[in-house]
């Protein structure tokens, strides 16, 4: 098993039920959604020209669009091998649900990390069974695909990108579709920290007892 990654590094996770958790990040090139509103538009695609060795995707920004392909046990070894005080690893994208992270998340669940997916919702989540999965669903995107039901029956934690009511419309009638006892934590999060959208979210968490997620790490500007 072979994982196209872009970038790793360690932070504070600044979003979701985590949020101000320190994490080691592991972001995967690749990503047929389209989201308009994408700040990581450069792990859409797998250039070939722009693979590069493995050294190379360690602690910098992978905003070049950069990416090297890691053998699982290479990438379990170096996550593992003690320079990281994180205990949290966070497998973001691109979308990482194109890949198959059973291995890789029963691998680091056995060394003692909690492991957490942040996903669209476009593709089956395949994980073990301790995995925490973030599903933030991206509906009507560029790419066309649709909210996969094993994804959202999956979701610890629903994360929804919220700029206006229509939003909140679309996010209860997801909501509707999930299996009697079904209860993931549901956070709103602002669509560019827009005021506006910040206040309806707000609104929307009292009135329904859900969660806002801030994207803690852009006001305190940290990666």
């Amino acid at each position: 098993m072979q994982y196209p990654v872009n970038e790793i590094f360690e932070t504070l996770q600044g979003e979701g039920f985590y949020t101000g958790v320190p994490a080691v990040f592991l972001r995967l090139q690749g990503c047929p959604v389209g989201c308009a509103w994408c700040d990581t538009k450069h792990t859409w695609h797998c250039d070939p020209e722009l693979k590069v060795d493995a050294e190379q995707v360690i602690g910098v920004s992978g905003d070049k669009g950069h990416w090297s392909q890691w053998p699982l046990s290479a990438l379990v070894a170096h996550l593992t091998s003690g320079q990281y005080t994180a205990r949290q690893l966070v497998i973001t994208g691109g979308e990482p649900c194109l890949y198959d992270l059973t291995p890789l998340t029963e691998a680091m669940s056995e060394a003692g990390w909690q492991c957490q997916i942040e996903t669209s919702g476009c593709f089956q989540v395949r994980c073990d069974a301790n995995t925490w999965v973030t599903v933030s669903p991206k509906e009507g995107m560029k790419g066309g695909l649709a909210i996969q039901p094993q994804a959202l029956t999956r979701a610890n934690e629903i994360k929804y990108p919220v700029a206006t009511e229509q939003h909140i419309d679309n996010l209860k009638a997801l909501l509707a579709t999930l299996p009697d006892g079904a209860t993931p934590v549901v956070a709103l999060q602002p669509i560019s920290q827009r005021p506006r959208a910040t206040k309806l979210c707000i609104e929307q968490c009292i009135a329904n007892n859900w969660r806002l997620s801030a994207q803690v790490h852009k006001y305190l500007q940290i990666d």
